[in-house]
């Protein structure tokens, strides 16, 4: 790499510095927020917080009703994954230009992945709660649709990238469109495909903990239902509890990643 060059890129990231501390400055002023008021309250924020989030052994006598909530919010979200998995590989094939019938089925599939995956979950659950009341369906669906339009463009792309070598040879044959699918197009992108799932039910545990404080289900509920009475202990449990579980879904899913790939 000549001198030139290195002089050049070392301009653009000074260039591209400032620019990154002028914005943050200019959203500090129009926020009102003061990065030294920020840093002085952090001593206090976390002594409080070891002086009330201690697990005591009246908080450990609700652990099994703890598990059960918990329990409750992983399997819907698995559910709400695999279920939403389905349908996305459907609107996957169509929205990819390998796979695709034609322009306008591509554009709808994109279309529907574009809408439900930029609107937040929390904003789906609210949606919902209109009209499904506070209950575990409200909280299925919030995660089915939010991972519906998340999966859809992942597998869009995943088809996109697979190699074209084994669509044109059976296409030469005069192979049908399903044949296609089964043979070329899905063995190629099914590994990255579970993986993008795999990777959607931990996100999903998170997402269910938050969507059910407003539906009022699961592990959320519970954990809104102690802060609210101040039971901070108990919220300390919860929240540990939380943490073990996405760290023991994260691990089965790395090694599971390990294991397609």
């Amino acid at each position: 790499m000549s001198e030139k060059v290195m002089q050049r890129r070392k301009w653009q990231m000074t260039i591209a510095l400032f620019i990154i501390i002028a914005i943050t400055y200019l959203s500090a002023a129009i926020t009102n927020f003061n990065f030294m008021d920020g840093l002085a309250a952090f001593p206090s924020a976390i002594g409080w917080m070891f002086s009330n989030m201690l697990i005591t052994q009246e908080a450990l006598e609700k652990l099994p009703t703890i598990v059960e909530k918990l329990n409750e919010t992983i399997f819907m979200s698995i559910a709400a994954t695999t279920t939403a998995a389905i349908v996305s590989i459907f609107l996957g094939l169509m929205g990819s230009k390998t796979t695709s019938i034609n322009s306008f089925v591509s554009t709808f599939a994109r279309f529907i992945a574009s809408v439900s995956r930029n609107i937040p979950v929390v904003a789906w659950a609210l949606i919902l709660l209109l009209s499904f009341g506070q209950n575990s369906l409200t909280g299925y669906l919030a995660l089915f649709v939010g991972t519906v339009g998340f999966l859809t463009r992942a597998f869009i792309e995943s088809i996109d990238e697979a190699s074209q070598s084994g669509v044109e040879a059976l296409t030469a044959t005069g192979a049908t469109y399903f044949h296609i699918i089964n043979k070329a197009v899905i063995p190629q992108s099914l590994p990255q495909m579970l993986s993008w799932i795999l990777f959607m039910i931990e996100t999903n545990i998170r997402s269910a903990t938050l969507v059910g404080i407003l539906t009022g289900t699961g592990i959320g509920y519970t954990f809104d239902m102690y802060y609210k009475s101040m039971n901070y202990d108990v919220v300390a449990l919860i929240t540990l509890s939380i943490v073990i579980a996405v760290i023991i879904i994260e691990l089965i899913s790395n090694y599971i990643r390990k294991v397609i790939m």
